[in-house]
C-alpha cells in the first residue's frame, strides 16, 4: 500500500461518520426503487456541500443523480445504489421478528449501505486528487431501482457509462470476497387485458373475459417452457385478477411477467415470443390488450484485471474486528436460520472452495465470516440478475463484497434489515469504502493496470451489446 493509499485509508476512518450517517438515514428512509426522492436528496446534498459537481435527472431518472470532481483522464465510476425492498420493515438491532410498521419497506439487500459505502470510496478520492494534483477524475453515481426499475440499465440505453476508463462497486454481503463471474439477464413486462363486463349467468355472451386471456396466456407459457433453451426462465405474478365476483365476466386482467436467460440477447428475443402469446389469448378471447415494459437488466461482464486489483487492495486493507457483543448479536440472528451449503458466490461456482469455506467456518457454524475468500476468477453463471451487467458492457467493471450481515443469512431477509443499521453494517461499508478507494488510486497511479482491463473488456464484448432496455421505455415504479 503506497502512501496515498495510507491517506485514503486515514482519511475515510476519520470521516466514517459521514458515510455511517448517510448510511443509516437511507436505512430510516427505507424508499423503494426509483421513488427514493428523500435518500437522493440526502445525497445530492451531501456530495455538493463537499464540492462534488452535481447533476441530477440523469437518462431522465428522477432519483438517478452523479457527483464528479476531478478534470482529466482516467475518470473511473463508482457506483451507489440506496432503494429498499417492500414488506421487510424490521426493527434494527433486534434478534427477533419486529415491523417498526406493518407491511412497510425495510433495507433486506443492505443498499442503504452500499451507497454509503460507494461515497465514502468516491470522498477519498477527491481527497487523493487534491493533495496530489494529478490529473483525474472521479464520479459517484446515485444508481436507483436496482430492485426493481433497472437504472443503471436506463442510463446504458444513453450510453452513460462509455465515457468511464472503468466503474467500481460493492455489495453487502455474510462473505468477504472480490466477485467474479456472470450472472442471469432479466426482463419485465407488464401485459394488461381489456375485455366487455356482463354478467356471467344472465347475459355471458356479449361478455369478453379479460382473465380468460390472462389464463390463456399462462397457460401457453407453460407449454413454451419446453421449447426455450434450458438456461431460460418465465416466471410471472398476477397483479388482478379482475374481482372477487364469479358471477361477474372480468373485464380487467394484468399480468407481470419477468423473462430470463444467461444471454441478454436471448432474453430480448424470448421477449418476443411471450408477446405472441398475450396476443394468441387476445385473439382466442376477442379481448384486447396493452404491454407496458418495466425494466431489464444485461448479464455481467467479468473483468479478471481489475479483479486482481481489487483483490490485492482488498488483502492489504484487511478485515474488521468485532466485539463479544457483535458476534454475540450475530450468533443469535445466525440462530434463527439454517445453512446447509457455503453461502457466496464463489462457493456457488466452485466445490473445493465451497469446501474451504466450510472448513473455515467451523462446519458452517461462525455467526461472521471473518477472512477474504481465496482469489478465483470465473466466467461462470448464477442465476440472480443485477444491473451492474449493464454497466460492465460500456466500461470495465468489477465488484467487491463486505460482509455486514450475519453467516448465511438469506438474500432480501429480516434478518438482514437489522443487521444494517448496526456496528456490524457500519464495519462492512467503511471496509468497502477502503478498498474501493484503494483500487481507484491504484488505477489512476497505474495507467498499465487500466490497459489491462481495457483489453480484456474489448475481447470480452466484441459481440456488442444488446440493450435490453426497449426504445420508447420510461422508467417505471411498481
Amino acid at each position: 500500500m503506497n502512501e496515498f493509499q495510507k491517506n485514503a485509508v486515514k482519511y475515510i476512518d476519520e470521516n466514517a461518520g459521514i458515510f455511517t450517517g448517510v448510511s443509516d438515514a437511507v436505512w430510516d428512509y427505507a424508499e423503494l426503487s426509483l421513488k427514493e426522492f428523500k435518500s437522493a436528496k440526502l445525497y445530492c446534498d451531501t456530495l455538493r456541500e463537499h464540492g462534488f459537481e452535481v447533476e441530477e435527472n440523469l437518462a431522465g431518472v428522477k432519483t438517478a443523480f452523479s457527483g464528479k470532481f476531478g478534470s482529466g483522464r482516467p475518470v473511473i465510476g463508482i457506483l451507489g445504489e440506496f432503494d429498499a425492498l417492500s414488506g421487510l420493515s424490521q426493527a434494527a438491532g433486534e434478534t427477533k421478528r419486529r415491523e417498526l410498521s406493518h407491511g412497510a419497506p425495510g433495507h433486506g439487500c443492505g443498499h442503504n449501505m452500499l451507497g454509503a459505502g460507494a461515497l465514502g470510496a468516491a470522498f477519498a478520492v477527491k481527497d487523493y486528487l487534491e493533495k496530489s494534483g494529478r490529473p483525474g477524475t472521479v464520479v459517484f453515481y446515485g444508481c436507483p431501482g436496482e430492485e426493481g426499475g433497472a437504472g443503471k440499465a436506463f442510463m446504458a440505453r444513453e450510453g452513460l457509462w462509455r465515457g468511464l476508463d472503468c466503474a467500481l462497486t460493492w455489495h453487502p454481503s455474510d462473505v468477504n470476497e472480490v466477485y467474479s463471474g456472470t450472472n442471469n439477464t432479466s426482463i419485465q413486462i407488464l401485459y394488461n387485458f381489456h375485455g366487455i363486463a356482463a354478467h356471467a349467468a344472465g347475459d355471458p355472451e356479449n361478455g369478453r373475459s379479460a382473465l380468460d386471456a390472462l389464463e390463456l396466456m399462462n397457460t401457453g407459457a407453460q407449454y413454451l417452457r419446453e421449447h426455450v433453451k434450458s438456461d431460460c426462465r418465465l416466471h410471472y405474478a398476477i397483479l388482478d385478477a379482475g374481482g372477487v365476483s364469479p358471477n361477474v365476466v372480468q373485464s380487467e386482467a394484468s399480468v407481470l411477467y419477468m423473462i430470463r436467460s444467461d444471454k441478454v440477447r436471448d432474453t430480448v428475443k424470448l421477449v418476443g415470443r411471450v408477446d405472441k402469446l398475450a396476443e394468441g389469448a387476445s385473439i382466442m378471447t376477442e379481448t384486447s390488450f396493452d404491454r407496458q415494459f418495466i425494466d431489464g437488466t444485461a448479464e455481467i461482464v467479468p473483468n479478471f484485471a481489475l479483479e486482481d486489483v481489487l483483490y490485492d487492495c482488498f488483502a492489504e486493507v484487511g478485515l474488521p474486528e468485532y466485539t463479544e457483543e457483535e458476534l454475540s448479536f450475530a450468533g443469535a440472528l445466525r440462530r434463527t436460520y439454517e445453512v446447509s451449503a457455503a453461502p457466496g458466490t464463489g462457493p456457488a461456482l466452485d466445490p473445493e472452495l465451497a469446501a474451504q469455506v466450510s472448513e473455515m467456518t467451523h462446519g458452517l457454524a461462525d455467526s461472521l465470516c471473518t477472512f477474504l475468500l481465496p482469489k478465483y476468477h470465473t466466467a461462470g453463471f448464477t442465476p440472480g440478475s443485477s444491473d451492474v451487467g449493464d454497466v460492465s458492457w460500456q466500461t470495465p467493471t468489477a465488484q467487491i463484497r463486505c460482509v455486514t450481515f450475519a453467516f448465511g443469512a438469506a438474500g432480501h431477509s429480516w434478518q438482514n434489515v437489522s443487521c444494517g443499521r448496526t456496528s456490524i453494517g457500519h464495519k462492512g461499508l467503511i471496509t468497502a469504502a477502503k478498498v474501493l478507494a484503494c483500487a481507484a488510486i491504484e488505477l489512476m497511479d497505474n495507467p498499465a493496470a487500466l490497459a489491462r482491463a481495457r483489453d480484456e473488456f474489448e475481447k470480452r464484448t466484441k459481440g456488442g451489446y444488446v440493450c435490453p432496455i426497449e426504445p420508447d421505455a420510461v422508467p417505471t415504479a411498481l
